[in-house]
């Protein structure tokens, strides 16, 4: 998802930073980014879990490019698991993973944002927020805390001219989702839309809320999940 993000972004012209774990991964994922009208595309190891790594991303990035305009906030899951199954230590990880992370890279990039007047942040959770999903507990918890703090942030920084929003994914075609199901043709069958989501067009969706026509656009949390989720809220 995040790489989709990075993808729409580049072929808008924006300068990307691509952080993952693993510079083997990276140097992957890169090489699919074509970016356009000169922007240029760096690849940051570093784990997002770890608070300090968290910030010290935020550093480096800033002495490639120059200043963070945009910030996508994301992260894999954590292990799956049901209530009797997880351990109360899993919860800390999951938290630091999918919660504290993206507080720490909004403390290191939203008040420049405000100083300079226009920013945007734009988290990716999961559209258990709304509906949670079964044997995902750890994930569940953690990205509904993330969506209250979203949401106050949202209203704090309205007025500097930085937007906070999230889309929260159903289903699609990532590696994740293969390891998690057995049978993904089942899986998409139950999707009203009947088929999985393309992580390059909810790239383009987080791309969108980058742009200045989004800039009314301001503590949403948008589900991008095929008529997946019923509620009507």
């Amino acid at each position: 998802m995040g790489l989709g993000c990075a993808r729409a972004l580049a072929a808008e012209g924006v300068t990307v930073v691509l952080a993952a774990r693993s510079q083997e991964r990276l140097d992957a994922a890169a090489a699919t980014v074509s970016p356009t009208h000169g922007a240029q595309v760096f690849t940051l190891v570093a784990d997002v879990s770890d608070m300090q790594q968290s910030l010290d991303l935020v550093e480096r990035s800033n002495e490639l490019v120059g200043g963070i305009d945009i910030l996508i906030a994301n992260a894999g899951g954590p292990p799956a698991g049901d209530f009797a199954g997880t351990d109360l230590d899993q919860y800390l990880p999951a938290l630091h993973l999918n919660l504290l992370s993206t507080i720490a890279l909004c403390k290191a990039t939203v008040p420049s944002m405000c100083e300079r007047g226009w920013g945007r942040v734009v988290a990716i959770t999961s559209v258990s927020v709304r509906q949670p999903i079964p044997h995902l507990i750890l994930s569940n918890t953690a990205r509904a805390g993330l969506t209250g703090f979203l949401k106050t942030l949202a209203r704090e920084v309205a007025a500097q001219g930085v937007t906070v929003n999230s889309l929260q994914p159903g289903l699609h075609a990532t590696d994740r989702l293969v390891g998690l199901y057995d049978d993904v043709d089942a899986v998409a069958a139950g999707i009203p839309a009947k088929r999985l989501g393309d992580p390059d067009d909810f790239g383009r969706i987080a791309a969108f809320l980058c742009s200045d026509s989004a800039g009314f656009i301001m503590g949403s949390a948008i589900p991008v999940d095929g008529a997946a989720y019923a509620g009507l809220q």
